[in-house]
């Protein structure tokens, strides 16, 4: 399949919900034909041994997507095989997607249980955990979230469409006592079963060396930016390790990402030639090369799209064909350190750049 073919097609989403409201199965063109067996998705083990879906779809619309548009695009998932949904708060899309749980409840016999919903909490709610979660679960319309994450480790906080050049006079860097007091209020969450596990997102090994031995509940996982443009590889063996499970963002190097978030040195990883290379062998996009990668080695992905054909072929391909041993060896050499994602509308007064967000010396930053 050419790359510009694959791209081109796209969901006829609603132009608008005041004129035409949400698309129907039927109307989104999901059809039995393409549809996927959950059971034939591969799973990954949480610490308790509870299994979940290794592919979820992501919901961050990248300044780009109405939460209209996202939001038909997490119904049409579901109908088409989708049960982990990764959603949050500054997100600003969860009241519609709570809907659209409803209807998925009303309308299916797929039942809440089979479904792995996902939410955090953002940096400008780190003192108000519970009144986060609380409004998460009203805007999803659930009695229980299944994950719960620290979005960011420290309370540093930006309007969310803000430039790249955006800082607030008030952020700070890492505090182990601050974050601690929030991640104490998410085992709260836990504990009065508001939410069935809690994770960290955006980490580093000194920030987690510094954090887990005082966890009361460990994190059950840990969303990292992750692609073969971008492995992190230390981190990620750290968590394993640890018994956390790796959930990567960007998986196929985040086309759509904000401006904020993009540098002339930035690597397009479904332009890799050895992602290229090994696309043409198996004839697919290179998109799919980077997700059936990223699930054979042990993360979950959570590609974002809102294009039907796109969100269904990245949850179709991890159930066909799998990479060779030596391609997943080519793919792992070829790792580019690029991170995409720098975070520099959190940095402080004082921080030099974005890399005294990531530890790149091995302490915390101060």
């Amino acid at each position: 399949m050419k790359i510009e073919n694959f791209q081109s097609q796209v969901c006829v989403c609603a132009a608008s919900a005041n004129l035409t409201g949400a698309k129907s199965c039927a109307d989104m063109g999901i059809t039995m034909e393409n549809k996927i067996n959950p059971a034939d998705v591969p799973k990954k083990k949480l610490y308790t041994g509870e299994e979940i879906p290794s592919v979820g779809l992501g919901t961050f619309g990248s300044d780009k997507y109405t939460p209209q548009q996202v939001s038909d695009a997490v119904y049409g998932a579901i109908k088409s095989g989708y049960r982990l949904i990764d959603c949050a708060s500054v997100y600003q899309n969860e009241d519609k997607i709570g809907e659209v749980l409803q209807r998925v409840f009303a309308e299916t016999d797929i039942k809440r249980e089979e479904l792995f919903i996902t939410s955090k909490v953002w940096n400008d709610m780190h003192r108000e955990v519970m009144r986060s979660c609380e409004k998460s679960l009203k805007d999803l319309k659930l009695d229980c979230i299944d994950l719960y994450f620290v979005h960011w480790p420290f309370p540093n906080y930006h309007a969310p469409g803000c430039d790249g050049d955006s800082r607030n006079p008030d952020s700070k860097p890492f505090s182990v006592d601050e974050f601690m007091d929030t991640w104490r209020q998410c085992e709260e969450l836990v504990d009065k079963g508001m939410v069935r596990y809690i994770g960290m997102s955006n980490m580093t090994i000194p920030k987690l060396e510094a954090v887990l031995p005082l966890c009361r509940i460990k994190p059950a996982a840990l969303e990292m930016e992750c692609h073969p443009g971008f492995q992190q590889p230390e981190l990620f063996e750290y968590a394993l390790k640890h018994g956390i499970q790796p959930i990567g963002y960007c998986p196929i190097g985040s086309p759509s990402r904000p401006e904020r978030d993009r540098t002339n040195e930035d690597v397009a990883d479904t332009q890799m030639e050895e992602i290229v290379a090994i696309a043409e062998a198996h004839q697919i996009h290179p998109a799919l090369v980077c997700l059936k990668w990223a699930v054979q080695r042990g993360q979950i992905p959570i590609p974002f799209s809102v294009k039907e054909p796109q969100y269904i072929n990245n949850l179709k391909c991890v159930t066909e064909e799998p990479l060779t041993p030596e391609e997943m060896e080519k793919i792992g050499n070829a790792d580019k350190n690029c991170r995409l994602i720098k975070g520099q509308v959190f940095l402080w007064p004082g921080a030099s750049g974005w890399e005294d967000l990531w530890d790149l010396d091995g302490i915390i930053n101060s």
